[in-house]
């Protein structure tokens, strides 16, 4: 496959840089459950790259998930605004028989477990979440004017397109799941006050995070940037599976999500309350419950046979625990 992907890579990076690149090395990254991701390196007359490729795999987690092309549109913007985002380069149509998009290789730690964990990353848990509410403010002050066509709806309550979807990929699963089922009746009858409806990336989380031992260096994976209410962006760091086994930690096991809501309300102007970013903690592990369970049904249905997945679809047992558990607390 990286004999292939070298060859063919070669003609659309000259074509992105305006220069001849000659492509030396490409290799898949293991992981990944819903693209492929190659680091790439390659040669110009004048300088090196280093890159990454984000390629399609054989399946998505969610319906509404963005095409490659989407994705990189919405990256492009980002980009643009300065948002602490890789430099995309551009869009390929057919890469081995595939979409996928090239953009510049930022160096850093992405693993979760290895982020709130260990020792050399403490300087890093101490900014990261006054950081990670400053871009985020910055993500939702995009303007939709400039954005491709997006999943959500752009008039109304943001949280009842959130519903409907949820609803619909819980029906398309088939099989009976009462947690999830309560959670979602929980849910609609608590929806709070909208505050608005601004880009939301989607996946804003503890894992699409690129730091190194001074802070954060990058935001990735925007495949499921959608338009919405910029609570659930905000609270879906919170949810427990992304804590990595800091659960005491409630902001992605690296900090309390009093000081992060704090600095996100000053910052992008709004008042978000307590009780408000709960709600959408709910809405996340509800979502995310959903998400494994779909993993797992691309894996038992043939449709992409990946041990990954399986063990995905495993943990939405836990979820659906996480579940009860909140509702007890907001009962």
């Amino acid at each position: 496959m990286s004999q292939n992907w070298t060859e063919e890579l070669g003609e659309p990076l000259s074509t992105f840089l305006e220069v001849p690149v000659e492509v030396e090395r490409v290799e898949l990254i293991p992981g990944g459950a819903s693209k492929d991701t190659c680091v790439v390196d390659a040669v110009t007359p004048e300088r090196e790259l280093e890159l990454l490729v984000r390629r399609a795999a054989g399946g998505t987690i969610y319906s509404d998930t963005l095409s490659l092309e989407q994705e990189c549109k919405v990256l492009q913007a980002a980009y643009k605004a300065g948002i602490k985002t890789p430099k995309p380069y551009g869009y390929l149509e057919d890469l081995a028989g595939r979409e996928a998009f090239v953009m510049e290789r930022l160096e850093g730690e992405s693993v979760g477990r290895r982020i709130v964990q260990k020792p050399e990353f403490e300087t890093t848990r101490e900014v990261l979440p006054k950081q990670l509410a400053e871009e985020l403010s910055k993500i939702h002050a995009i303007s939709l004017e400039q954005l491709p066509s997006l999943p959500g709806g752009r008039i109304g309550p943001a949280a009842d397109y959130v519903l409907s979807t949820l609803e619909r990929e819980l029906d398309a699963l088939e099989e009976p799941h009462p947690v999830i089922e309560l959670g979602l009746s929980w849910l609609r009858e608590h929806v709070p006050v909208s505050h608005g409806t601004v880009l939301n990336h989607g996946d804003f989380r503890v894992g699409n995070f690129l730091v190194d031992e001074e802070g954060l260096v990058g935001i990735l994976d925007w495949e499921f940037a959608h338009l919405g209410d910029p609570v659930e962006d905000l609270a879906w760091p919170l949810v427990r599976a992304w804590r990595f086994g800091k659960d005491h930690l409630r902001l992605g096991g690296i900090g309390e999500a009093e000081p992060y809501l704090e600095h996100y309300n000053t910052l992008a102007g709004r008042q978000v309350t307590l009780e408000e970013l709960f709600y959408w903690e709910v809405a996340g592990n509800v979502r995310w419950a959903i998400g494994s369970l779909n993993q797992a049904k691309r894996h038992l249905s043939g449709q992409e046979r990946n041990v990954e997945l399986a063990v995905i679809g495993r943990l939405a047992s836990e979820v659906e625990y996480e579940i009860l558990s909140l509702l007890e607390r907001g009962s």
